[in-house]
């Protein structure tokens, strides 16, 4: 967008204008005594105490409530690769969440380059003045390769949001659906729309909450994903060898045959003949934004429960629901990672907050809903300390 499109009168702009963010101070300055404990002499006490005993970082810095929202740039929202700066509002838009929702206090790191080498070194250098990482907006399939690195190379959490969020969700609704329909996730058939960052997540992710990997589908877009294909390496070949047991080919119609579930996170365009050749009572998650993989008033017609990622259907995918509370488990908990079963925790938590009150357009909480992420915090704090991964 140029300059001459900017609309001052533009609420959207009005609310931009100068950030979403501003650092406060959590102690007075308001006399030469306060002055001295805050800074010189006194702050070198706490630094020598540090240095003698570096977990005290935790308890005397900010590190135990905040966590660094890193990106490059290279996949923000539906805008693709958009670059740094303009990804900027989009971090900031993140860390509020994150103060808003779970009392996280998150900073930007928009990083200048897209190479993998680079990332994992600067984010390794950063990592110190953080108790958490959250990468955001990192295009696949450099993003998987920057997340598997620093989660072995740093004693604090790592996790890439547009995988494990939109995950951790889906598996709620997933859950709570199934429950709906008094179906059990272990004998859903599932196809999986889309083989990027969050398709790869979704499908590890519903396997270790329940689902059967030999009764689920993925589909990138050139077909079916199978031992079949020879043009397949990485993540995708080992969804080749994990998934698709009945060795299904051709485009998602056929992997869409007969299927309970279908989970796009593709951004491509699914027939409505594909969706009616579901089994009947299925479930459609059409996540892409801002257009669905499937209209979501035309999957009504064949399925008994929709959802997507926007706010303007019923039963909205949100990663908001995941990702603040969380890292406040996380961090609560000082774990020095994040586990599956924190994930499935988390994904349990969310599901638990509305499983009383289930309907075909309730299957999820609102992203509003303020008991959500304490629910999730609480769940991935006992989760991270049953897993062993815990400090506190």
């Amino acid at each position: 967008m140029s300059a001459s499109t900017v609309d001052p009168a533009d609420p959207v702009f009005r609310l931009h204008l100068g950030g979403k963010l501003a650092v406060a101070p959590t102690v007075p300055l308001t006399s030469r005594e306060d002055l001295s404990l805050a800074y010189t002499p006194g702050v070198a006490r706490v630094c020598e105490a540090i240095a003698a005993d570096p977990a005290l970082v935790d308890d005397y810095t900010w590190v135990s409530h905040t966590v660094a929202v890193v990106t490059d740039g290279s996949a923000v929202l539906g805008l693709g690769n958009i670059g740094p700066r303009a990804a900027l509002p989009v971090m900031e838009g993140k860390a509020v969440l994150f103060k808003q929702f779970a009392g996280v206090d998150a900073v930007p790191v928009c990083l200048d380059t897209q190479d993998v080498d680079e990332i994992v070194a600067t984010v390794r250098a950063l990592a110190p003045s953080f108790g958490g990482i959250n990468l955001e907006d990192i295009s696949a399939p450099r993003c998987f390769e920057v997340e598997r690195r620093l989660d072995e190379a740093l004693p604090i959490p790592v996790f890439h949001d547009d995988q494990h969020g939109t995950a951790i969700v889906v598996l709620a609704a997933l859950r709570n659906a199934a429950g709906l329909l008094n179906r059990k996730l272990g004998d859903l058939r599932v196809t999986v729309s889309g083989a990027g960052a969050a398709g790869v997540a979704v499908t590890h992710m519903l396997v270790a909450g329940g689902v059967d990997p030999e009764q689920v589908v993925v589909c990138d877009s050139r077909g079916v994903i199978g031992r079949h294909r020879d043009d397949l390496t990485g993540t995708k070949a080992h969804l080749a060898e994990t998934t698709n047991a009945q060795g299904r080919r051709g485009d998602v119609t056929e992997a869409l045959r007969g299927a309970d579930v279908l989970i796009g996170v593709s951004g491509g365009r699914i027939p409505e003949a594909a969706v009616a050749g579901m089994a009947p009572g299925g479930i459609v998650f059409a996540l892409a934004n801002p257009t669905p993989e499937v209209d979501p008033e035309v999957a009504a017609r064949h399925v008994a429960v929709v959802a997507t990622g926007r706010s303007d259907y019923p039963n909205q995918i949100n990663n908001v629901l995941a990702f603040p509370g969380v890292f406040r488990g996380a961090l609560d908990a000082r774990a020095t990672r994040i586990t599956d079963g924190m994930k499935v925790a988390a994904a349990d938590a969310i599901a638990g907050v509305v499983a009383g009150s289930l309907s075909p357009d309730a299957i999820v909480p609102s992203p509003l809903d303020p008991r959500v992420a304490p629910a999730v915090a609480e769940a991935v704090a006992q989760a991270a300390r049953h897993d062993g991964v815990a400090r506190a």
